[in-house]
């Protein structure tokens, strides 16, 4: 995955890498009732963490993940690795989010993009459903937000941790953050989102289907059914470029891809662009670890996304008691910054204790990523407030 890589070297460049290996571990539960009610047996995902647990268990800082990211969020597996956690500038001891003060802890979502990644624990489409003996495929029922939030909740009162100083999230992971504190708003103490948003509207359901209909439109998807024969690729592959796309920026996207100055499509219809060229090869090389189906499944996820899951958005938030920080990107063209303000703006509407810090940077949505440093100081004094 060398987009992971290049983010990653570039990331672990703001920062020194000084976490101890990290060890993925396992998190299984017999039977898990999806918010749809379809009941799924034997569900496993992984998670990784980082820092020392305090004797009271008040020092944890749930780290949730972004749609196509996993639980790794800081630190190596092995000194070999080639880069860090895709967060690893701001966790450790000393950064915005200190491991020498709190322990910090990050999850697997179910139905992960990253099925076939050795290091990722999922259940989702690529699994075996326990009934047939066979790949879940479309019979794997659609799974929300709030079910990736009760699969985290139930990891944490599996290790008796019952209130969290903070969660802390990024795109996909930032609705996560932000449905814990509505629905456990005891269990929360601060919040933050990051290039977030507090539901989904229209724009930006059409621009998440966009990443789905390459994949359905690939015949070798086979409406869901190819684990045996093989991923349907070239869907898969032209998804992965939109998802990269679509979280890019102009002026960070023409600094990575080459100019148009080719000579050959002036004169042949059929003739490509080296950048786009480039950009398929880049997502082709995140495909050999994703799964089709679990792309489809994240999609829809955000799709139906409303921080609260009933009624409205405004009504929902005022059960927040938790301390909130909305940090979008100033460039943001997947979630804009508008839809973290207005966020944002209700909460303080609502009296609540609410702060709101752009980001800003050349790469759009990926600023959350790759920027967050530039905000590091305005994090950690927030999670020391």
């Amino acid at each position: 995955m060398k987009w992971l890589l290049s983010l990653g070297l570039l990331l672990a460049s703001l920062g020194i890498q000084a976490l101890p290996l990290v060890e993925k571990q396992r998190f299984d539960l017999a039977s898990f009732t999806t918010q749809s009610g379809a009941v799924l047996k034997k569900v496993s995902v992984g998670w990784e963490a980082y820092g020392t647990l305090n004797a009271d268990k008040s020092n944890v800082i749930l780290i949730t993940h972004f749609f196509s990211g996993t639980s790794h969020a800081a630190g190596k597996y092995h000194d070999s690795d080639p880069a860090p956690g895709y967060w690893d500038a701001i966790i450790g001891p000393g950064k915005a989010i200190d491991t020498d003060k709190y322990y910090v802890l990050s999850v697997d979502t179910l139905a992960n993009a990253n099925a076939f990644d050795p290091n990722v624990i999922t259940t989702g489409p690529a699994s075996i459903d326990p009934a047939t003996g066979k790949p879940y495929g479309l019979r794997f029922p659609v799974v929300s937000i709030r079910d990736f939030v009760r699969v985290q909740k139930a990891l944490l009162d599996s290790l008796g941790i019952h209130k969290l100083h903070a969660v802390v999230g990024a795109s996909m992971g930032s609705f996560q953050a932000l449905d814990w504190a509505v629905a456990y708003p005891d269990e929360v103490e601060r919040m933050v989102s990051v290039i977030g948003a507090g539901q989904m509207d229209p724009w930006t359901v059409y621009g998440l289907e966009r990443w789905s209909d390459p994949i359905k439109a690939d015949p070798a998807w086979h409406h869901g059914d190819y684990y045996a024969s093989g991923q349907p690729r070239e869907g898969l592959n032209k998804a992965l470029a939109y998802i990269i796309y679509d979280a890019s920026y102009p002026d960070g996207f023409n600094r990575r891809y080459p100019s148009p100055t080719d000579q050959a499509p002036k004169v042949d219809i059929d003739a490509g662009f080296a950048s786009v060229k480039a950009l398929a090869s880049q997502a082709a090389l995140r495909a050999k670890y994703q799964d089709a189906n679990a792309i489809l499944y994240l999609v829809r996820a955000s799709q139906i996304y409303l921080a609260g899951y009933e009624g409205n958005l405004e009504d929902n938030l005022k059960k927040i008691t938790a301390k909130t920080l909305f940090m979008p990107a100033s460039h943001d063209r997947l979630l804009v910054p508008k839809m973290a303000r207005s966020t944002f703006e209700t909460l303080k509407k609502l009296g609540k204790d609410t702060q709101y810090q752009e980001i800003d940077g050349p790469w759009g949505h990926l600023d959350g990523l790759v920027s967050i440093p530039s905000q590091a100081g305005v994090l950690k004094a927030f999670l020391a407030k």
